[in-house]
C-alpha cells in the first residue's frame, strides 16, 4: 500500500491509475495510440471523467485498434454519439479515424509509433524532481515540438498541453513528486 502519492491522486480510480500506469515508460503501440486518444479527449474535462469512462471507451472504440477506428464513418460517428458512457463531443469522436489514419502512417514510416514519439526524448525518461505538483509545467520545448509534428502528420487534438500530458501519462516524463513513492519505481524502469 503507497501511502505517500501525488496529490492530484485523491479517488480510488485516481489513485489506482497512479500506481499502475500514470509515469511507467509505455512502449506498445496500441497502448499508446489509447493514451493519445484520452489525452485528445479529455481536453476540457477532467482526467477522473476520462478515467470513469475508460472502460466504455474501450469497448466503443475497438479496444483503441488503430486498424478498425481508420475505417470509421458517419454512421459510426453518429452510433457513439448517441452513447452516454463515453464522451460525446462531435469533433472529437471525427477525430478518431483521422488520428487511426495518422497513426498507422507513422507507424508504416518509422516501424512503430513508439521509436517516433519516443524520439522526442532520445529513448529514454526526462526526469524531474519537483517538490510540489505545482512545479510541473503544462507545456515545454519538447511537447511543443511534438504538437508540431503530430498536427503535421495530419493529427487532430494534440496541442502542446496535450501532447505534455501525453508525456506524464506514458512515462516520457517522470513528473511524481519526489516524495512520492512512485518516483524512484518510476526511474528504475
Amino acid at each position: 500500500m503507497i501511502s505517500n502519492r501525488c496529490p492530484w491522486a485523491k479517488s480510488a480510480l485516481d489513485i489506482e491509475y497512479h500506481d499502475t500506469e500514470w509515469g511507467k515508460p509505455l512502449h506498445d503501440d496500441v497502448k499508446l495510440f489509447e493514451m493519445l486518444i484520452l489525452e485528445g479527449m479529455q481536453a476540457g474535462l477532467s482526467w477522473t471523467t476520462i478515467l470513469n469512462k475508460r472502460e466504455n471507451m474501450r469497448i466503443a472504440f475497438d479496444n483503441f485498434d488503430p486498424a478498425i477506428i481508420v475505417k470509421y464513418d458517419e454512421q459510426k460517428a453518429l452510433q457513439l454519439l448517441s452513447n452516454s458512457g463515453i464522451i460525446r463531443n462531435r469533433l472529437k469522436i471525427n477525430a478518431l479515424a483521422i488520428n487511426a489514419k495518422a497513426f498507422l502512417a507513422v507507424q508504416k514510416e518509422y516501424g512503430s509509433f513508439d521509436k517516433y514519439i519516443w524520439g522526442f526524448v532520445d529513448g529514454k525518461p526526462i526526469v524531474n524532481a519537483w517538490t510540489d505538483i505545482l512545479q510541473a509545467p503544462a507545456r515545454t520545448e519538447i511537447s511543443d515540438m511534438m504538437s508540431k509534428s503530430l498536427l503535421k502528420k495530419g493529427f487532430k487534438f494534440v496541442g502542446s498541453t496535450i501532447c505534455y500530458a501525453f508525456m506524464q501519462a506514458v512515462g516520457m516524463v517522470n513528473d511524481h513528486i519526489v516524495s512520492c513513492e512512485q518516483y524512484d519505481l518510476c526511474n528504475r524502469r
